[in-house]
């Protein structure tokens, strides 16, 4: 790619697109478990709702990336969000008319699916719109967007869902999906079709595949990461996303705007974090990081 600045127009595009999309998506995933916890009462029901959502997540996520190789990524975003809308338009008529809970588990398991592909899609996009020496910075843009989302949104969803209730959350979400994906019409992201011979299954199949045998033999050290990861999320992250809603809700009975609150200042910690990683990177290696952290352990239980 001939252009060396980072801010070209199709990545103005994609900027904004996000800024919109993230926004959009940020206050609905605040809302809608809020609602059903709200309307329902009852915390079993929205852990079993919450958990069943983030399975077509974790399937999709790594179908996303393969998605993002074969086809255009352009018209995978714009389908994506307007499919996003039209789902919520959806809610937004079935709301108060079908059954809460299945309704939610169909609605949002359908919404962290299609989050499961479009991230991937994005992320994949930008080699092809900036230079390659602006590929880091172009990234970090990216997701720093998505934190700052993270951070904004649940504020702006608590205050507005303590106010005005859900209808007008879902009619702004809807809006943002689509002002997002009629944007994204206008993004040019240099494409060229694969002659595959597979079908979609083979190829998803094959494409995994080599992603896992270049992991057990090129960066074995990412195989520990994905592990680590999986773990922390899998029990701390699982704690936050139910817990603190159900304590600040049913045990503390506080509002809607200090839930909205906490939930940004969890989202505030990733952004620092992610600042910090920027920063210390190059001196907090994993063996530096398990060494200090055998050390201390050793050092406090000898203590105890």
């Amino acid at each position: 790619m001939n252009e060396q600045k980072l801010f070209t127009k199709n990545f103005i595009l994609v900027v904004i697109g996000q800024i919109i999309s993230l926004f959009g998506n940020s206050i609905l995933r605040f809302a809608l478990p809020l609602y059903l916890l709200r309307t329902t009462g009852s915390a079993a029901l929205f852990g079993i709702v919450t958990a069943c959502s983030f399975l077509p997540m974790i399937f999709l996520s790594l179908v996303g990336g393969v998605l993002a190789d074969r086809f255009n990524k352009r018209n995978i975003m714009v389908i994506l969000d307007f499919i996003t809308a039209l789902v919520v338009i959806f809610l937004l008529l079935a709301l108060n008319k079908l059954s809460i809970v299945p309704l939610f588990i169909i609605i949002l398991m359908i919404l962290y699916g299609i989050s499961g592909i479009y991230h991937p899609t994005v992320q994949a996009s930008i080699p092809s719109l900036v230079s390659s020496k602006k590929i880091l910075s172009a990234g970090a843009i990216i997701n720093q967007i998505g934190a700052l989302s993270n951070l904004l949104g649940p504020i702006i969803g608590g205050m507005l869902f303590g106010t005005f209730g859900i209808i007008p959350i879902l009619t702004i979400s809807i809006i943002c999906f689509t002002l997002s994906a009629i944007m994204e019409i206008f993004i040019h992201i240099p494409y060229k079709k694969r002659n595959d011979n597979q079908n979609m299954i083979a190829i998803v199949k094959n494409d995994l595949s080599e992603s896992i045998n270049y992991m057990k033999n090129e960066k074995p050290i990412l195989i520990k990461i994905i592990v680590l990861i999986s773990l922390f999320s899998l029990v701390l992250t699982a704690m936050m996303i139910v817990g603190i809603p159900v304590l600040i809700i049913d045990i503390l009975n506080l509002s809607d705007s200090l839930l909205g609150v906490s939930q940004s200042i969890l989202a505030l910690g990733g952004l620092c974090g992610g600042i910090l990683t920027a920063v210390l990177g190059e001196k907090l290696t994993l063996p530096i990081i398990t060494f200090k952290y055998l050390h201390w352990y050793h050092g406090n239980t000898a203590t105890t």
